[in-house]
């Protein structure tokens, strides 16, 4: 119960928040027509009005929650109007990308620590890349991608890749570089091998680092796959979601979409912190 208190503390100053602001966003609409049909709206009337627009600039938590409920719990998850349909789109090429990045990060963090060329060399480069804005790049890697006739899931995940590549590269870093001197001197000391010592010490020692990494990648690689449908037209996924509520001025579909990429989120890096968990609890880390 102390747990949960201030959490609920927060969620109700969360929608106090935004009640709030959908009156201040969306009465000057309410105001204008009202105006037009010579109507006088008292406090209350003019509250309703503005938590009842189609179209308003900020929607009220109840429309965006009665909007999830409908393209979540009422539509087949096989339906196109099915934000689970979307959500699926979207996390096929999250979790491809993320697998990629993941593995990208890991050889070149084992490269970098066992290589002084490439530690010199690649890792002010793989810096460099993240300086790079993924709204400018994206378009470039698609247009290459489907120039060589690789098209669909793959070019996101590419995008993915290139966002959660990064933390995995620096907290691996970290991570097989955290045992002290002692340490390695022991294993030097016992005749172990290159190999045995990556195995028995660096690789253990870089578990917590690598899990915390993998759940800052986990997040990128989500914004990456939603902003690689952004300039493709797709038809599919939260981006195209998006992109569709933004044509149309749909700004409760723009909510719910994000708060199912919000949610989505969050089930994939709780995931991980599962993993994490047992994987610690076994290796008698946690």
């Amino acid at each position: 119960m102390k747990n949960v208190i201030p959490v609920l503390t927060v969620v109700l100053a969360i929608l106090v928040i935004w009640y709030g602001s959908a009156v201040m966003l969306n009465k000057q609409w309410v105001l204008d027509q009202a105006a037009r049909q010579d109507r006088v709206l008292t406090t209350p009337e003019l509250i309703a009005e503005t938590w009842a627009q189609d179209k308003p600039k900020l929607p009220a938590p109840h429309q965006v929650a009665l909007e999830l409920w409908d393209t979540v719990a009422m539509k087949k998850p096989t339906s196109k109007r099915s934000l689970v349909y979307h959500a699926w789109v979207t996390m096929s090429a999250t979790v491809l990308g993320f697998g990629l990045g993941t593995l990208l990060g890991f050889a070149l963090a084992v490269g970098i620590v066992y290589n002084r060329v490439m530690d010199k060399s690649v890792m002010p480069w793989v810096i460099a890349s993240q300086t790079i804005p993924i709204l400018a790049i994206a378009p470039m890697i698609i247009v290459v991608l489907n120039a060589i006739g690789i098209s669909g899931l793959l070019p996101k995940a590419m995008i993915s890749m290139y966002l959660s590549f990064f933390p995995v590269v620096v907290g691996m870093v970290k991570g097989l570089r955290s045992p002290d001197a002692m340490q390695l001197d022991q294993m030097r000391t016992w005749s172990a091998t290159r190999a045995q010592e990556f195995w028995r010490l660096r690789l253990p020692a870089s578990m917590p680092y690598l899990f915390a990494s993998m759940k800052i990648a986990m997040a990128a690689s989500l914004v990456g796959a939603i902003v690689g449908e952004l300039p493709t037209g797709a038809v599919a996924g939260l981006g195209a979601r998006l992109l569709a509520g933004s044509y149309y001025g749909q700004t409760i579909q723009i909510w719910s979409a994000l708060l199912m990429a919000a949610a989505l989120a969050a089930a994939l890096v709780g995931l991980i912190g599962l993993i994490q968990r047992i994987t610690l609890k076994r290796m008698g880390m946690a």
